[in-house]
């Protein structure tokens, strides 16, 4: 599938649509206005998108974490908005910690910690040696303005995010993480008539020249891709692991997580 999609979020505060790039900055304002009369705390406005090695892709979300939530709290809220599929593994990694320290650690070591179930241990090897952020930590003491963390769910078929922390403030949130954006469903039509919304993709078939399909469209290839109608066919979603292993959908924000609805003319 290579449709280019451009993407826009609404704000969290006034309801205003935004780009990508726009929202972030315009987030920042009204975050910054509370400040004036919030509860005294720390709270952290973290951007979180695809790791642009992977290219420029338009799925994004702004979140304001509060302080003592923990870096476990960001994982489970990925997880639970973007990811979760087979309860995989995951990890936050500081690349310029790891590069410092000289990247590979000792895995005879660090089994042998593991065996004696000493975590937290473990946690400060992986840290030191590793650059990885154990989860166990609050975000107050492991996120600073423009640090940039990377983040991998499942270390088979990965997803790969980059956490970029836009702005500190010294008050508390309401809640643990506050979503204060994401963008809408993104215009993906189907990929064999080009008319309406793709519904089904064909995880098989991704990265060919058709693998989105509205629903008569699916019915039609699935007579010609036998994996489609055994397994292969997985619902559009709003997510970078959209058609990845098992995925089919988050369970936080399940109103923009699926087709966008195709706009009526008169």
């Amino acid at each position: 599938m290579s449709q280019k999609t451009a993407s826009s979020g609404k704000c969290i505060f006034c309801n205003e649509s935004f780009t990508k790039t726009g929202i972030t900055k315009h987030l920042n304002t009204h975050l910054a206005e509370k400040t004036k009369d919030g509860k005294p705390g720390k709270s952290i406005h973290v951007k979180i998108e695809v790791n642009p090695k992977w290219g420029a892709l338009p799925y994004f979300i702004n979140l304001w974490v509060d302080g003592n939530s923990s870096m476990g709290d960001i994982d489970i809220f990925l997880r639970q908005i973007w990811l979760e599929c087979c309860g995989h593994m995951s990890s936050f990694t500081n690349q310029k910690a790891q590069k410092k320290s000289g990247g590979l650690w000792d895995f005879f070591e660090a089994g042998v910690i593991l065996e004696k179930e000493n975590t937290k241990e473990y946690e400060k090897l992986m840290e030191t040696q590793n650059g990885e952020v154990p989860k166990s930590k609050k975000t107050k003491d492991a996120l600073y303005k423009n640090l940039k963390l990377d983040y991998q769910y499942d270390f088979g078929s990965t997803t790969e995010l980059l956490l970029t922390v836009m702005e500190e403030y010294p008050i508390a949130t309401k809640e643990k993480i506050v979503l204060l954006s994401r963008n809408e469903p993104l215009e993906i039509f189907c990929e064999t008539c080009g008319k309406e919304p793709a519904s089904l993709v064909c995880a098989v078939c991704m990265g060919d020249e058709e693998s989105a399909f509205c629903k008569a469209c699916a019915k039609k290839h699935g007579k010609t891709c036998s994996d489609f109608k055994d397994y292969a066919a997985m619902p559009v979603v709003n997510s970078p692991r959209m058609g990845v292993c098992a995925y089919e959908g988050g369970r936080i924000d399940k109103k923009r997580d699926g087709v966008f609805i195709k706009k009526v003319t008169t």
